[in-house]
């Protein structure tokens, strides 16, 4: 029989109390929790029997582990995910893989180095299955050329009291962005695995907007593809109510994917084989209203961290491979960099650029805010955020 593999999860906060239930109550074949790593003495109290750090070097070299989920602050996952790599241990990231491209690029490189670890990264959101037919769609030719992508995502609503919570909360130092690095890493990622990495974006971020924060909590950004299609991305987290929609024009209509529904406004010949060939001046082609069926919520962490187990034990393909998390990271990058200079910026970036920029931000920042102590919320699978 199969040694269950044993899981080190550095960083308890939300997610990671959430990878713990999921570990401790048996949820994930395969797996047990094998050790826990925080800084906070009151956090590793909530796992008695569970050997304890507060060094996650030290859980790494502890041979108590044979895998680590990294669930801390983000500047953390950079040189936590390396040391795992460098100790033969296998690694699951929570999003974002970093806050800019260079530190992508180094956990990259050391996993390039090891003997087939595996290594994923927490994109959940891609295994929404509106989002999986989607895909399909595109993937088949269904849609045909995309001319036009607009995605609004301001569901991602955040009181004073959430940024009051912890320390490096809405702080370059601590977080090294808002919005683009915390909230909408999902939408980032899905961007580039629907639609590719744009060639060129010109953005606007706003600081603290919306909260006292140093960080920005509202963007809009453009996105240029050099055969020509357009894409515009706003997100906000001082917005509600608020909205998640994701709209498509292309060749062959319209998709739309919001609340639980995806529909397909389908022409029944190409828009612009219509436009050439039509003798009626105010002609339209025929289109089929189309609503495509999908099973609704699923529990979704639950399903990655079990592909991540089963990708350890029996060699399954990652459903988000960790080194693709860098492109998320690179156009939320490429966003920041473009409202930072005042101009379009093109892809790929230099990410040593971005990492000077945070580190001055950080070297620089004087921000003083007021920090509550909260009840920490019930975590359940469902917790997308």
């Amino acid at each position: 029989m199969t040694k269950p593999v044993r899981i080190g999860l550095s960083g308890l906060g939300n997610m990671g109390r959430m990878y713990a239930q999921l570990l401790l109550n048996g949820e994930i074949n395969g797996a047990v929790l094998g050790g826990v790593c925080s800084v906070i003495d009151a956090e590793l109290k909530r796992y008695p029997g569970i050997p304890q750090f507060t060094d996650y070097k030290m859980m790494h070299r502890s041979g108590e582990v044979d895998a680590v989920i990294v669930a801390t602050p983000h500047f953390f996952h950079a040189p936590m995910g390396i040391d795992a790599f460098q100790q033969g241990l296998h690694a699951l990231i929570d999003k974002p893989l970093a806050v800019h491209k260079k530190d992508c690029e180094r956990i990259i490189a050391a996993h390039k180095k090891t003997k087939g670890q595996a290594f994923s990264a927490m994109f959940n959101q891609r295994i929404d299955e509106r989002f999986e037919k989607l895909k399909a769609l595109i993937d088949e030719g269904q849609l045909g050329k995309i001319h036009r992508i607009c995605w609004v995502i301001t569901d991602w609503f955040r009181p004073e009291i959430y940024y009051q919570s912890a320390e490096w909360r809405g702080t370059w130092k601590g977080e090294g962005g808002g919005v683009l690095v915390n909230q909408c890493p999902h939408q980032l990622d899905q961007w580039q695995w629907l639609f590719g990495m744009p060639d060129r974006v010109r953005a606007f971020c706003h600081y603290g907007k919306h909260h006292d924060i140093e960080v920005e909590d509202e963007v809009t950004a453009y996105m240029e593809y050099d055969d020509g299609c357009t894409g515009v991305f706003i997100t906000s987290t001082g917005e509600h109510p608020g909205v998640n929609r994701l709209e498509i024009n292309a060749e062959h209509g319209r998709v739309q994917v919001c609340n639980n529904g995806l529909k397909f406004w389908r022409t029944e010949t190409a828009v612009s084989e219509f436009s050439q060939t039509t003798r009626e001046i105010f002609g339209l082609p025929e289109v089929w209203e189309i609503e495509i069926p999908t099973r609704g919520y699923e529990p979704q962490h639950k399903k990655m961290l079990q592909n991540y187990v089963d990708a350890i034990l029996k060699g399954a393909p990652l459903l988000s491979p960790g080194p693709e998390g860098m492109r998320s990271v690179e156009l939320a990058n490429a966003i920041f960099l473009s409202s930072e200079q005042g101009k379009t910026v093109s892809l790929p970036i230099n990410g040593a650029a971005v990492e000077r920029i945070l580190k001055k931000k950080a070297a620089e920042s004087t921000h003083q805010k007021k920090i509550v102590k909260i009840k920490p919320p019930d975590i359940t699978d469902s917790f997308n955020r």
